[in-house]
């Protein structure tokens, strides 16, 4: 089996990335600043020959992929969705710590949603599909997913996600140090980034 790297593109931003809301399953459309990171991030995405292109069908996303030149390519994929926030979509991380001091995405129950190890669970799902693909594979998603996919990429728990930021319209790559899953780039943004607060 060849040993194959996978590209992950964090999705434009969005009204509520900037506001630092929670943004599950919200079908949020990317800013006009969004829309041109997205076409930019197109830029960083050139010369590779992807075997497989993935992308959560939300329209952050999707549009995202679409303008970063992989329009007609893209395969949609739910296990690449974002984090089920369950009661807390469309909240920011302040807004929910004054009733619930202490709160975290990470560690707190998320009612009605997903627990942290359950979004683990679908990233392993997304890194088997990855690793059937015969080369390089893209996947177009969104901040929380993609942390977690790269702590289950590297053999950590789920949650140890929470100690890699990812801001919006930028590129991480996994890939291997011989026969080792590693990070080998993260969090390279486009000349275009903003600094959208962390949720």
């Amino acid at each position: 089996m060849a040993l194959s790297e996978i590209v992950m593109v964090r999705h434009g931003q969005t009204q509520w990335s900037i506001s630092g809301k929670h943004t599950g399953r919200t079908d949020i459309p990317l800013t006009d600043l969004g829309r041109q990171q997205a076409d930019a991030l197109g830029e960083m995405l050139q010369g590779y020959d992807f075997s497989l292109v993935l992308a959560s069908p939300l329209t952050r996303a999707w549009e995202t992929m679409e303008r970063a030149g992989c329009a007609g390519q893209g395969m949609p994929d739910e296990n690449i969705l974002e984090w089920d926030y369950g009661v807390f979509e469309g909240r920011t991380t302040a807004e929910i710590r004054a009733s619930d001091p202490g709160w975290s995405v990470w560690t707190s129950p998320i009612d009605g949603g997903e627990t942290v190890d359950e979004v683990g669970v679908r990233a392993d799902l997304a890194i088997d599909r990855c690793l059937a693909a015969p080369g390089p594979v893209v996947v177009f998603a969104h901040g929380h997913f993609l942390r977690i996919m790269t702590a289950r990429w590297m053999g950590l728990p789920a949650s140890a996600g929470r100690r890699l930021s990812l801001g919006t319209a930028t590129v991480s790559t996994l890939g291997w140090e011989r026969e080792t899953r590693v990070l080998q780039r993260w969090n390279d943004a486009c000349h275009l980034n903003s600094m959208d607060p962390v949720v």
